[in-house]
């Protein structure tokens, strides 16, 4: 038996004290990822809403609502992306779930819709008359259900690598029905793997960003329904595992599901929400089949308020008169626009429905071989377009009428410029 002086065991001692502390070290700086959904289907069913106007009665449902929530933490940065199944989610709701979430910070949190057309109201569109059809008991519950979802995959956070792609989708999935090919075909996924137990090497989460309206069945017939990104999600959590999360992109004036048929008539089924969903979500797994992984990434959020003059009459008037108290003045709007790096992608928020052009400018100023655009993210205030674009033509009268104003889409831009060039570029 070996007897150490007391010199030696006291060097012994420290090291073995250092060696605890590095490890602890590189366990805490080492990625996490969790994830977490909640079921929001309203039971009953109430009426749902396809833009600006009184609800529609429901007598079905296909599919199921959800609140979809992944959790990122590495050292002291802790992000949370989260989307639901709704037409818009405007901050005035997302900040009140923000307030229920445990230990991320208020501006790391990221909510966004997926932006059917067949759920529930959260706007609470005011009439003439300034009353409103929304269910804000729904409502409420939903913010709560937004909080748990995010705190569960908070408590479960678990070693993770990434899986990260950009690459077009191909087939028959979307359109711009103004300008049939104005509309950007790149899909961009996000895996985290777990790496230790009975998850490693498998998908814990799988975020999809594409931009895309979902709304091949609408809110004119009766049916409550996620529309297409419900066989999405179905399809990659069957053939891949783990959870899926879907978040829009520039989908703006406007690109829809592709569902026209060879007569010039369009398909307007949970079929056809079947078949694109599918053909999306097969895409998705196909693009991402031969990205390599990153071990080691790297993970940043940062944000800025931004604030647009409200210059349309109609979005001024729902705004002050929602009584979910949307803003505080008649003349301006303020919101939070995010910048997150995460691995070898960067991405950045828009809070509404920009056209193309406007997606493809900032893909194209984004340091990175992996942009993400989430579109619907932090707040939803209709279309934004450029000055440029803003009321110059018939077929962008729609969309001029149903955006904050002609300045919206410039100061965008330029405020999601500032946050790049103000930013530390992602992995390579």
């Amino acid at each position: 038996m070996k007897i150490y002086s007391y010199k030696a065991c006291k060097s012994i001692l420290m090291l073995q004290i250092f060696i605890f502390i590095v490890s602890f070290q590189v366990h805490c700086q080492q990625l996490k990822a969790g994830a977490a959904k909640r079921i929001i289907t309203p039971d009953p069913l109430i009426a749902v809403s396809g833009g600006v106007g009184t609800p529609k009665p429901t007598t079905e449902k296909k599919g199921e609502l959800y609140v979809r929530a992944m959790v990122l933490e590495k050292g002291n940065e802790k992000i949370a992306i989260v989307n639901i199944d709704n037409l818009g989610w405007p901050a005035a709701l997302g900040n009140r779930a923000r307030k229920l979430i445990k230990d991320i910070p208020f501006n790391n949190i990221l909510i966004g819709a997926t932006h059917t057309h067949s759920a529930p109201d959260a706007y609470a569109f005011p009439d003439e008359k300034g009353n409103n059809a929304a269910d804000l008991k729904y409502l409420d519950w939903c913010v709560t259900q937004i909080a748990d979802a995010v705190n569960e995959a908070s408590a479960n956070l678990e070693p993770a690598k990434l899986k990260i792609a950009v690459g077009e989708a191909l087939g028959k999935i979307a359109y711009n029905y103004y300008a049939p090919e104005l509309y950007d075909p790149r899909c961009g996924i996000i895996q985290a793997l777990g790496t230790k137990g009975k998850n490693k090497d498998l998908p814990i989460v799988t975020l999809v960003n594409y931009a895309i309206h979902p709304e091949i069945i609408g809110s004119d017939q009766g049916i409550l329904s996620p529309d297409l990104i419900g066989p999405l999600y179905d399809r990659i959590e069957a053939k891949a595992g783990g959870m899926a999360l879907f978040m829009n992109g520039a989908q703006g004036g406007m690109v829809t599901a592709d569902n026209r048929r060879d007569n010039n008539m369009e398909a307007n089924d949970w079929e056809e929400c079947t078949r694109i969903g599918n053909l999306l979500a097969d895409e998705a797994l196909r693009i991402l089949s031969d990205a390599k992984i990153q071990e080691d990434p790297k993970i940043f959020c940062t944000s800025i308020q931004a604030e647009f003059p409200i210059d349309s009459e109609m979005m001024r008037y729902i705004i002050n008169n929602s009584p979910l108290q949307m803003g505080n003045s008649d003349r301006f709007i303020n919101t939070t626009l995010n910048l997150l790096n995460i691995g070898s992608a960067q991405i950045l928020t828009i809070p509404g429905e920009a056209l193309p052009n406007i997606g493809f400018y900032l893909k194209r100023n984004m340091p990175t071989e992996h942009p993400f655009l989430f579109g619907l993210t932090n707040d939803a205030f209709g279309y934004i377009l450029t000055k440029e674009d803003f009321n110059s033509f018939k077929r962008y009268m729609y969309v001029s009428r149903t955006s904050l104003g002609e300045k919206t889409g410039e100061i965008l831009i330029n405020d999601l410029l500032t946050l790049i060039q103000n930013s530390p570029k992602p992995d390579k």
